[in-house]
């Protein structure tokens, strides 16, 4: 169990969840301070079926908290051992697709009355549009008052009365009594709102707005239902007696393109009736501009398509302390324009997409950041997303359990739609935890780390600091640096500093982007197949550079097969005699001439070749292995074609196990290349040596006036 610490209060994270235990001394702190506690249902006692762990796309276990759940059916009960003073039970659960149902609650052995619904009418989303996902979207979560206050050490059980639950995780709460109404405001019930929730509230809430204008639009405590969104809201607040008490029934709240702004949404629930993602429609909690200066504070959002979707001008908007759950795509999103606006201390739950992204669409989001959030199961995307902008912060977060095509934290160029713009200035990542985060991408059939930097659709220029990280339990690697748009775009400008690895499923850093980053003071422990996997994609795009910054430990070997990804848990494979050791390594160069990079000396297509610079001998050649080698023979080749007509290269070969020291293995020679017999030439090491860095110096070319080779290969047999 890993001690945290958070706004002078101590939590854990016990089997992937938040528990709150008590007052410290504050200091640095990952994730939320939240008004309840956490149990696993697998921690608890129960007659039911535990399930997991599972990371497998699609699977119930991959998308519960800790990849572990408990299933039980009729007369099967979960019970918890309750961890603090509450009088409130939120359960996240699933139900087979199609079913609904009752689960009974019983406080130390007796039934209360009142039973808690569950239902699947919710869960079981279908996005066929986006490439890779499958089927998601399993839980939901259902909250009970329990009409009576319970105790640490108290037992609270749920129990199936028939259908069959699927039980996560129980979080309990000390719910405050209800707020009463502030002095000046304007009730919606004075304006007709109707609290039993039966007749149409929506014409009473716009003239309660109307009405309330520089003032107060209270709304106590009841059920409403509004039929259509709001707009005009500008310049007022909007306040509830708590969010367990007024509780607003719609799918789409507000839905505005422009405001003044000074809007204060503060201490209510939005419940909506989302059943499936359809982007066209607003089906969100605020759609547009709330305007500048203000905040959305104690909400609890649910049932939605996206919490808050926001573009337009929302210049110093503050969310915090609210709870979104259950939403078929984003919780929030920054859709471009977002300058100064500050997300922190809310809880995600069960997002359908990124839990929180920043997409700088038509402008950038600049000056923004999304500071000690609580992000858990995102199902289809990320926990934290940056797409572009200038000068953002991700700081204190804390993300748990992703599923598929999605980081903990992604920092990205990926641009979707034009006009973008790309990150720029500093992007500021510190302080941050991510629990087992990470998963296969099926439309790359290979992993996403943890914390990925992604030159998708152009480079990564920006300066990205990456400092004081704790990353626990990834399925597959750590730190993750790629062109997800498979352009070859270069990663450049990262720092990792401070880093804690515990248990990586595979590796601590993938690299399959050319640029570079420097790491310092990041240690590893439980590393599951290697330290590095350093693999360029394409394979002709460049290599990738490691710079050891000192204090690193832990991890300092290298995944050995570029034509195989590490499984978890692998360790690296003795690497085969005849396979050729440089095929998809990074390689650099001296110069090169035009589209004629390193990279297509070791990419395996003797037809694509590197042509060093012109006239200006001698050149070099450097291939990185990835770990020591006792290399016995070179095959150098140029294109095979009879237009490439007969040459000699001038060539020596060093090696290095360290990359920066270099030795001569074979002095300089001539080496025939003949189309006749293939344009291939073989060089022959001694028997002595042993490198990682393999460099190939000309000198001569009697058919251009260039270092030119279509492939390096090397083996181990002689």
């Amino acid at each position: 169990m890993t001690a945290l610490t958070s706004a002078g209060a101590a939590v854990a994270l016990a089997a992937g969840t938040l528990v709150a235990l008590g007052s410290v001394p504050a200091q640095a702190a990952a994730g939320a301070t939240l008004p309840f506690t956490s149990v696993e249902a697998e921690s608890a006692t129960t007659t039911g079926t535990r399930i997991g762990p599972d990371v497998t796309q699609g699977s119930l276990a991959s998308e519960a908290s800790g990849r572990q759940a408990v299933r039980i059916t009729a007369g099967q009960r979960v019970e918890f051992t309750v961890p603090r003073t509450a009088n409130a039970l939120n359960l996240a659960h699933s139900v087979p697709d199609g079913q609904s149902g009752t689960l009974n609650v019983y406080v130390n052995g007796t039934r209360l009355s009142r039973t808690l619904a569950v239902t699947s009418k919710y869960s079981y989303v279908d996005t066929s549009w986006i490439a890779g996902s499958r089927t998601h979207h399993f839980y939901d979560n259902a909250r009970l008052l329990l009409g009576q206050t319970v105790q640490p050490g108290d037992k609270v059980a749920v129990e199936s009365t028939g259908t069959q639950v699927t039980v996560d995780v129980a979080d309990f709460e000390q719910v405050a009594a209800a707020a009463g109404q502030p002095a000046g405001s304007v009730s919606v019930t004075s304006k007709g709102a109707d609290p039993s929730g039966q007749g149409d509230s929506t014409q009473a809430f716009r003239d309660a707005i109307a009405a309330a204008q520089g003032g107060t639009v209270w709304i106590p405590p009841g059920d409403y239902r509004i039929t259509s969104s709001l707009s005009g809201v500008q310049n007022v607040t909007l306040q509830g007696a708590g969010s367990w008490y007024s509780v607003v029934h719609t799918s789409r709240f507000i839905d505005q393109s422009s405001s003044a702004g000074t809007v204060r949404i503060r201490d209510f629930a939005v419940i909506g009736e989302v059943t499936e993602r359809v982007d066209s429609n607003p089906d969100n909690f605020v759609n547009g501009s709330l305007g500048p200066n203000s905040s959305v504070s104690g909400m609890w959002i649910q049932h939605l398509k996206v919490g808050l979707w926001l573009t337009g001008n929302n210049d110093n908007l503050v969310v915090e302390n609210n709870r979104i759950l259950d939403t078929t795509a984003d919780g929030l999103n920054l859709n471009g324009n977002a300058r100064g606006v500050r997300v922190r201390n809310n809880f995600l739950r069960n997002q359908g997409d990124d839990a929180l992204a920043m997409w700088s669409l038509y402008a950038p989001d600049t000056n923004s950041s999304f500071d000690n959030n609580t992000i858990t199961q995102p199902n289809l995307a990320n926990g934290i997303a940056v797409y572009g902008g200038t000068d953002i912060a991700v700081r204190n977060n804390l993300v748990s359990d992703t599923n598929a095509l999605g980081s903990g934290i992604a920092i990205s160029n990926q641009k979707f739609l034009d006009p973008f713009s790309p990150l720029a200035g500093t992007i500021t990542v510190d302080g941050n935890t991510l629990v087992r985060t990470g998963a296969i991408n099926p439309n790359w059939n290979h992993p996403m780390g943890a914390l990925r930097v992604d030159s998708y659709d152009s480079a990564v220029n920006a300066t990205v600091n990456i400092t004081n990280t704790t990353i626990t339990d990834s399925p597959y690697s750590a730190f993750e640096f790629v062109s997800g748009g498979g352009q070859g775009h270069a990663v450049r400008g990262v720092t990792v500093s401070g880093a804690t690895v515990r248990n990586t499923g595979t590796v601590v850093v993938q690299a399959e982007a050319q640029g570079a980053a420097t790491f310092r003071d990041v240690t590893a422990t439980q590393v599951g197949a290697a330290g590095v996997y350093n693999c360029p994609y394409p394979a002709n795009s460049g290599a990738f550079t490691l710079t050891d910054g000192g204090g690193n430990s832990g991890w300092s070997s290298t995944w050995s097969d570029c034509s195989t990804w590490p499984q978890p848990g692998q360790s690296n494979p003795q690497p085969d005699p005849n396979r050729n050791l440089a095929k998809g390594r990074p390689a650099t160069a001296t110069g090169s001439q035009d589209v004629y990079t390193p990279g297509k000396a070791v990419d395996g297509d003797a037809n694509s070749y590197w042509e060093s610079a012109n006239n200006a001998f001698p050149q070099s050649l450097t291939v990185d292995l990835g770990s020591p080698y006792a290399v016995r023979r070179l095959v150098l080749k140029v294109p095979p074609s009879s237009a490439w007509g007969a040459r000699t290269e001038t060539v020596a070969v060093l090696g290095s196990t360290d990359g920066s020291s270099f030795s001569t293995v074979v002095g300089a020679q001539g080496y025939r290349f003949d189309p006749a017999t293939g344009n291939t030439a073989t060089v022959t090491l001694p028997a002595t040596t042993n490198l990682r860095h393999l460099r190939l110096t000309v000198t001569g070319n009697t058919g251009w006036p260039a270092g030119q080779f279509s492939e390096v290969e090397a083996y181990l047999t002689s």
